[in-house]
């Protein structure tokens, strides 16, 4: 898949994976599966993308944190946004610790 590896070359976090884990929310594993980092925002008015920092993208949702819905929202706009089919995008929870 061309438009994961395109969109994370070239950037300034572009190192490494463990560099790229601990100052950059973008990653890409040695099969070329990229990661984001994600803060997601439910009970929005509309979906965007709110903040990048150097832990996270911040993604406001459209959609209530109930039955899933802030979640095929947010698959459906990220899949939008990366120009990615949604079945190639799967989420991971992590814990808020994180």
């Amino acid at each position: 898949m061309p438009k994961k590896e395109k969109a994370v070359k070239g950037r300034p976090c572009d190192h490494g994976p463990a560099e790229a884990a601990a100052s950059c929310p973008v990653a890409r594993d040695k099969s070329g599966a990229v990661t984001i980092t994600v803060h997601a925002k439910p009970g929005s008015k509309h979906s965007g993308v709110t903040e990048v920092s150097a832990e996270a993208v911040g993604v406001s949702i459209a959609a209530p944190p109930t039955d899933g819905e802030a979640n095929t929202e947010l698959i459906r706009y990220l899949a939008e946004v990366l120009g990615l089919k949604k079945s190639h995008i799967s989420l991971d929870k992590v814990p808020e610790s994180y």
